[in-house]
């Protein structure tokens, strides 16, 4: 009977305990929400109450340009960015030995991973603008973010694949297939809802960039929209004319915009739009995902 009763006791202060902590688990996370609820709103708020029709336009008073040079450069880090960080996850969880090899890169991406941004910044200027001798231009800005993304692609992939059931592998291996075609027909699928979550983490990271940009991208915008030949300085998309994204103009517009008089209505307006953007391509990434793991799982 005794020792009964110690073990019901030592249950119901376990049960007290789980749900202690589960309390605290969803304050935490309620709390981190109505944050990110709250910063959200009140930047589309005063984005919203800042505008007037000429923000939408592509002329120097408008955000048209700077809106398609952001698009346009976390584009070009993610052509850059995605292959390179999927090979290398791939090559860590599938191909790599366990051992000083493995450890060795594990540690540089996570050191890559930690760099400050103003340091990726100086270093895509030394080596991207100075060393070939370029003006500041987009590319120069995409594979400074690159730099800063790889690393994130990177982990996911390989802990993506790692955490795989072993039997996805193995059955696939005993019906014939080689290793290669297991990777892309079997895991890759299969891992992909977790994989998109990188490089959604990535994106956001390329659009909400700033420091990086300042001495890769810089700070000028010059389009023009009738112009197409990819030669020239203001076509469009030539990824070597200098760019001016969102997140650059917001710190042009709140530093050196009092030349401007309606400098803190373009940079709020700008911010909205942002956080806007951030948040479409991080639903449209999720229902692809979502689709994408229905017809992998064999739904309709």
């Amino acid at each position: 009977m005794a020792l009964e009763n110690a073990i019901e006791k030592r249950l119901q202060k376990s049960k007290r305990i789980d749900r202690f902590m589960t309390a605290v688990f969803y304050g935490a996370g309620g709390f981190f929400l109505l944050f990110l609820l709250i910063l959200a709103g009140y930047i589309i708020f005063n984005g919203i109450k800042s505008f007037y029709p000429e923000l939408l336009t592509f002329s120097r008073n408008g955000i048209g340009n700077q809106f398609f040079n952001t698009v346009y450069l976390v584009f070009l880090s993610l052509v850059i960015s995605v292959p390179l960080g999927i090979g290398s996850g791939i090559y860590m969880a599938e191909y790599a030995k366990e051992g000083r090899v493995l450890s060795f890169l594990r540690m540089s991406i996570e050191s890559l991973s930690s760099l400050p941004s103003i340091v990726v910044g100086l270093f895509g200027y030394l080596v991207f603008i100075l060393m070939t001798g370029a003006k500041w231009n987009l590319m120069a800005g995409a594979l400074a973010v690159s730099i800063l993304s790889l690393p994130l692609i990177t982990t996911t992939t390989e802990d993506a694949i790692r955490s795989l059931p072993k039997t996805y592998k193995e059955g696939s291996l005993a019906l014939g297939a080689n290793q290669w075609h297991t990777i892309v027909k079997v895991l890759l699928p299969s891992a992909f809802p977790r994989i998109i979550t990188g490089i959604i983490l990535a994106a956001g990271r390329g659009f909400g960039e700033a420091a990086a940009l300042l001495y890769t991208a810089g700070q000028s915008t010059h389009i023009n929209w009738s112009n197409w030949d990819l030669t020239s300085p203001t076509c469009p998309l030539n990824p070597f004319r200098p760019g001016e994204t969102l997140a650059l103009h917001i710190w042009v517009m709140r530093t050196e915009g009092s030349l401007n008089p309606n400098s803190g209505n373009i940079a709020n307006f700008s911010a909205a739009v942002l956080i806007i953007m951030v948040l479409g391509f991080s639903l449209l990434a999720r229902v692809m995902s979502y689709h994408i793991d229905k017809k992998v799982g064999g739904e309709k």
